[in-house]
């Protein structure tokens, strides 16, 4: 299996660029903060330096864990169904699903472990930034010495090799089904999780108006619900996509002309398969923007009551601004890698538009529509999810609903994600447009 998993990977190694360098950060990651384990096992550290790195490996570390699993199934399906037509012949040439289910999980342990082994260095620097501005702020004693050891090389690899097996079984085991005529999966442990995820956030926020004003763990309830909310949103994001697009296509329509109409309904066939791209964009939008709105009042509440910041303070405002750094570098590495795959894989459609008559600015045009709604669906679901979140804390932590601070890092965030979302799927587009339609056509066919 890994022989050929091996040769596979070894021609073809642009195919697996994207899960490669998914899997290099998020082992990355992972080692980076499970290093902090290692550095508080050390001899003659002391408890509250000790405590202060477990809770920040074990909080940011456990983020991190879910994320490398979305990031990597995210760009491990894509590659998959893009190889529809390659894993069609191999079923017609004679080849099991079993024995396709080997290859491309083989080929997903073999990039993983290079993910892996090349994450080693980097994870080692990141861990002694990280350790160093612990010390700097004063959350760990100066005599303490940075560790990277077993803890740290164990969960990153163990991990990292978990999430593209379970990852590339789960793609394939779809990818064959399909082939072979067999109904596609319900989804119903799917729609039950984002269910409860919308439940189980919205509770969240509302638990935080039963709590005082000053109760440390005040922004825990509203940033959990926040984050809850914003997945319950992204695992619906196919139906809402086509929710939205059923209520305005035809204004959209007549407003764009036959671009706009050709955009929304090429949405509308492809709402499952840009559920990849709505996901991250989502998550990215309701948990940075509420994270670092709900972090900015607290600073501010802080500066005005005269007080100054204890360790668990610090603590706190170090974990917030990490976990959003991870979750937006994971997003955006999703975003892009989904759009990449996903406009890419479209050579054929916009070669036979072309030639049936279309230009290519009428192409890019009616890509950049998509992207536009796409932006548009994404950031408006993460702003209610951030939002919810947001106006619950300011409302017990302030006498405002939203103070003055809060609006220009929205609009900083919401300008992130759509300058991720636009300048990828036009610039793929127009890379694609380079190859002459004939070409294109026969490319792809």
């Amino acid at each position: 299996m890994f022989s050929l998993a091996w040769k596979s990977v070894r021609q073809r190694p642009g195919r697996f660029l994207a899960t490669l360098l998914a899997a290099l950060l998020g082992a990355g990651v992972t080692m980076t903060f499970n290093s902090l384990h290692d550095t508080a096992a050390g001899a003659g550290v002391d408890d509250t330096s000790a405590e202060t790195l477990t809770t920040a490996a074990s909080v940011v570390g456990g983020y991190g864990t879910l994320l490398v699993f979305f990031a990597i199934a995210s760009t491990l399906t894509v590659n998959v169904r893009q190889r529809g037509e390659e894993i069609a012949l191999l079923r017609s040439t004679g080849a099991t699903p079993a024995q396709i289910k080997r290859m491309v999980v083989g080929e997903s342990v073999v990039v993983a472990a290079a993910g892996m082994l090349l994450a080693v260095g980097p994870a080692m620097l990141g861990g002694r930034a990280l350790f160093g501005m612990f010390q700097d702020s004063g959350q760990v004693a100066a005599d303490v010495d940075y560790a990277f050891g077993p803890i740290a090389l164990s969960s990153g690899f163990a991990i990292t090799l978990l999430a593209a097996v379970g990852a590339a079984f789960l793609a394939v085991r779809r990818a064959t089904r399909a082939l072979a005529g067999g109904r596609p999966p319900r989804g119903r442990l799917r729609v039950l999780g984002g269910a409860a995820a919308l439940v189980l956030g919205a509770a969240s926020v509302a638990a935080t108006f039963s709590m005082d004003a000053t109760e440390p763990a005040l922004m825990a309830a509203p940033a959990y619900g926040a984050i809850l909310l914003a997945v319950g949103f992204a695992v619906f994001s196919p139906h809402l996509l086509r929710l939205l697009l059923g209520w305005f296509a035809r204004p959209l329509a007549r407003i764009g002309g036959a671009g706009a109409y050709l955009a929304v309904h090429n949405m509308r066939q492809r709402a499952a398969q840009l559920a990849g791209v709505l996901m991250p964009l989502i998550l990215f939008t309701g948990v940075a923007a509420a994270t670092l709105s709900m972090q900015a009042v607290e600073n501010d509440a802080l500066a005005a009551s005269g007080l100054t910041k204890s360790v668990d303070d610090k603590n706190l405002e170090t974990l917030n601004l990490t976990v959003v750094g991870i979750i937006a570098a994971f997003a955006c590495l999703m975003l892009i890698n989904s759009l990449y795959a996903a406009t890419s894989y479209r050579t054929q459609e916009f070669g036979r538009q072309r030639l049936a008559g279309s230009t290519p600015r009428q192409v890019l045009a009616t890509v950049g529509f998509e992207g536009l709604f796409l932006t548009l669906t994404g950031t408006f679901f993460g702003t209610l999810a951030g939002l919810a979140g947001t106006l619950a804390f300011t409302s017990v932590r302030t006498d405002t609903a939203l103070p003055d601070q809060v609006y220009a890092l929205w609009l900083g965030v919401l300008a992130v994600g759509t300058a991720a979302t636009l300048l990828t799927c036009l610039g793929t587009t127009r890379r694609t447009l380079r190859t002459p339609a004939v070409a294109a056509v026969a490319v792809a066919g």
